[in-house]
């Protein structure tokens, strides 16, 4: 008789050949958060200007110091500042930057997608956007006074213009970015025009049109102060302007402050948005 040789169980065979898990590494910025470092960040730079403005290396009268400005904020918060208490400063900038928020979100993705989509709408709008876009708002501000008066209407169509055209521009960049693949496979399984619009397009440059938001509200900010100067008696940047004036840069600090803090709670909703409706963002 032949010698039998007794072949080893197949569950022995699978443990000895486990298959071992390699984590790929990480390429950027990494998923880990900077929350921490971020921190450390804001108490260094803080705590470099409190050493700066204390030993006078800065003229008091150009760079106060950070606890000089916290008793402005509560003086400001108490009495008000040019005839207006801090909440009305606050909600007036508010009020006019929620509402061209909302003309630009409501005006800008509908043209960016129509842009991206139809190449006689990108043709025919293109240039008056990259005409104007580039140009500072302080350029085309006299001629916001000179058509619209010095109203809220002026003041609002100056910030429309500023978050427009990035608003626009990014939604017709999410369209030219959708992979072709995604489009065929789509009409090979007999999605219609609207289906392909709805399930494809509008998914696929939901996350350049957030970032074009993100970047809109920046502009939008940042343009606020130009925004304000048009015979404004409310608002923080009428109210950064008036303490230039008068040296009183205190107050000036106050100002870009509460701006500051009111842009990053706009960019962090915005983010969490981000987060809620594009979780596959950066992921794929």
């Amino acid at each position: 008789m032949s010698d039998i040789v007794q072949a080893p169980p197949i569950a022995a065979q699978r443990e000895d050949r486990q298959v071992k898990l390699v984590k790929m590494a990480s390429f950027g910025a990494g998923e880990r958060p900077t929350v921490a470092i971020s921190a450390a960040t804001a108490l260094a730079i803080l705590l470099l200007w409190w050493i700066v403005s204390a030993l006078g290396v800065v003229p008091h009268l150009f760079l106060p110091r950070p606890d000089e400005v916290l008793i402005q904020i509560g003086l400001i918060y108490r009495d008000g500042y040019a005839g207006a208490s801090l909440s009305e400063h606050v909600f007036a900038s508010l009020f006019r930057i929620i509402v061209a928020a909302l003309i630009a979100i409501s005006a800008g993705i509908p043209i960016g997608l129509l842009m991206g989509l139809n190449r006689w709408a990108k043709g025919v709008l293109d240039a008056p956007i990259e005409f104007y876009w580039p140009l500072p708002p302080l350029s085309y501000l006299p001629l916001m006074i000179i058509w619209l008066g010095i109203g809220e209407t002026s003041k609002i169509t100056l910030l429309v213009l500023a978050m427009f055209a990035p608003i626009c521009l990014s939604a017709q960049a999410g369209v030219r970015s959708l992979p072709i693949e995604r489009v065929n496979a789509a009409r090979s399984l007999g999605a219609s025009r609207l289906q392909l619009f709805i399930d494809i397009v509008l998914p696929s440059a939901l996350p350049e049109i957030l970032t074009g938001i993100r970047i809109a509200l920046g502009v939008g900010w940042g343009t606020l102060v130009a925004a304000e100067l048009i015979a404004s008696t409310r608002g923080i940047g009428f109210m950064i302007m008036s303490a230039s004036q008068f040296l009183a840069t205190d107050v000036v600090f106050v100002g870009i402050g509460i701006i500051a803090i009111c842009a990053f709670t706009f960019s962090a909703a915005i983010r969490f948005l981000e987060a809620f409706l594009v979780p596959w963002k950066g992921k794929l």
